[in-house]
């Protein structure tokens, strides 16, 4: 019997990541939407690191699923040049420094934080603009974190987007290995070497074992 983890976002962005996930581990794991979320009050996320988010929400969301195992993300974008920006804050970084973008047109938050990025990164020499995306995944059932899963992948910063697929940071994330962004690469080139896919496989890899005995029992 395969293992459920029901998924607490509402980010369609993630929500394709797990659906792309669960193809790969077909037999293995079954993910599923957390119910009722839009009626779920979110837990502040004020912690200094990814783990502390990802753990504070994992553990509020399990409470509202008893005997369920829930599964909570945080992650971000570390930029080298601004000493680690945007970090934990990645998905408020605009909004955090008052950046209202293009006044001429209507942003989303994806499109706001690019141009901030952007805009902090004017000057910033080719060889200078490494950065990587950062995933912390955590299993929680009954109020009680069970595993945490650790993902990052290494690229720069270009200096405009490419690409129209992904969300975030993705079509400024450039993959040196693969020439292309996060933004240009299928859901299925993405999930063996992304952040989330990494953080994935570290976190299955604590609580399939497990599983496994459970059901042998």
């Amino acid at each position: 019997m395969p293992l459920t983890l029901h998924v607490a976002t509402t980010n369609p962005g993630k929500l394709r990541d797990f659906a792309t996930a669960a193809e790969r581990h077909a037999g293995e794991v079954e993910f599923v939407s957390l119910r009722g979320m839009e009626n779920i009050e979110p837990p502040p996320e004020t912690g200094a690191t990814f783990e502390e988010n990802a753990r504070s929400k994992a553990i509020e969301y399990s409470r509202h699923a008893p005997g369920c195992i829930v599964l909570a993300d945080d992650s971000g974008l570390e930029v080298d040049a601004l000493h680690g920006a945007p970090g934990v804050r990645s998905a408020r970084y605009a909004a955090d420094a008052g950046f209202a973008g293009d006044h001429g047109r209507a942003l989303t938050d994806d499109q706001r934080n690019n141009l901030l990025l952007l805009q902090n990164m004017q000057g910033v020499a080719k060889d200078q603009r490494s950065a990587r995306y950062r995933c912390v995944l955590a299993a929680a059932r009954d109020g009680a974190c069970i595993a945490v899963g650790h993902g990052a992948v290494e690229g720069t910063i270009l200096k405009a987007p490419r690409g129209m697929g992904g969300f975030g940071y993705d079509p400024l994330f450039y993959l040196p290995e693969l020439d292309r962004t996060m933004a240009e690469i299928s859901l299925e080139q993405k999930h063996p070497i992304s952040h989330r896919g990494n953080a994935l496989r570290s976190l299955l890899a604590k609580i399939l074992p497990h599983h496994s005995e459970a059901s042998r029992r």
